[in-house]
């Protein structure tokens, strides 16, 4: 689906198909609003709250993968995925003393989400804890891609590769700080 594709279709639909498109594809759908808003085709206080809301639905979507979707793997798939119960252990541990924090950056730098996402439901971090923490994430972040489609209304492929080369520099930065903790910890050992 091209970006011209989903403008015809939110420009048609408006805020009833804006949900469904923020579950799927957050980021492009946001900034597709923005520049809609601008336009006055979708009101853009409206759009924010529909943009969050899909967004959230999005994480809870992945935390149940993670949650129980994972167990239903077999054995073999599981260790592949490293989703044995021995596995997890870890994770259950660092979830509990900083989930919030690294669900917070995953949100932000919007590289690692789906990862923390549902590494989050495989290490049981409460629901609640799971969606407010998500929220904080969500709300700065919906709201700068928003404004970034209001203020520069683009929606071509130019935009695209813009939000594509923010998640790999994102994607970088966070293997550059998983990289120097890895060694930061090596060297202690």
């Amino acid at each position: 689906m091209t970006s011209a594709d989903l403008y015809n279709l939110v420009q048609t639909y408006g805020l009833s198909l804006l949900f469904p498109l923020s579950v799927l594809e957050g980021p492009i759908v946001t900034v597709l609003a923005g520049f809609l808003a601008r336009q006055e085709l979708l009101p853009l206080g409206w759009a924010f709250g529909v943009l969050v809301a899909g967004d959230l639905t999005g994480d809870a979507l992945h935390y149940a993968l993670g949650r129980s979707g994972l167990r239903i793997l077999p054995e073999r798939w599981q260790r592949r995925c490293h989703a044995t119960p021995d596995q997890i252990a870890p994770m259950v541990a660092h979830f509990a003393q900083k989930g919030g924090r690294t669900l917070f950056v995953a949100k932000i730098t919007h590289s690692l989400g789906f990862a923390a996402l549902v590494a989050a439901g495989a290490a049981r971090m409460p629901f609640g804890s799971f969606l407010f923490f998500n929220l904080l994430g969500t709300l700065p972040k919906t709201a700068a891609l928003l404004a970034l489609g209001y203020v520069f209304g683009r929606t071509d492929q130019g935009l695209a590769h813009l939000v594509f080369v923010a998640t790999l520099v994102g994607f970088a930065i966070c293997l550059a700080l998983l990289l120097r903790m890895f060694l930061k910890h090596r060297c202690k050992t």
